[in-house]
């Protein structure tokens, strides 16, 4: 099982880390929200848990639980810029449906 990130991601998630001065990545997750059932979850943390998957790339490390990582496998993070607006964007091969804000998903 694995993710992938984008290049736009990778220098995004590097940037935050240097500006913070602190920290060994993100966490990446799952958790049941919204009108679709489940919603994603990122996060800068300083360490990773014991139970985590953790991917790397360059100095960015991903660090995903395993609950999540089955609901995650084969996606990729983008960070895209759409006008005014700019964010993460989950590219997930699993998603079956989306609700109409966007806001959660369904596998």
């Amino acid at each position: 099982m694995a993710i992938s990130m984008t290049d736009a991601a990778v220098n995004h998630v590097a940037r935050f880390l240097e500006k913070r001065g602190h920290g060994s990545g993100i966490r990446v997750g799952v958790r049941t929200s919204g009108c679709s059932g489940m919603a994603y979850v990122l996060e800068f943390i300083d360490q990773v848990e014991d139970e985590d998957q953790v991917f790397e790339f360059g100095d960015v490390r991903v660090a995903i639980d395993p609950k999540s990582l089955v609901y995650l496998d084969g996606t990729e993070l983008d960070f895209v810029k759409e006008g005014l607006n700019e964010g993460f964007k989950f590219n997930n091969p699993n998603v079956s449906s989306e609700c109409g804000c966007g806001e959660s998903f369904n596998v």
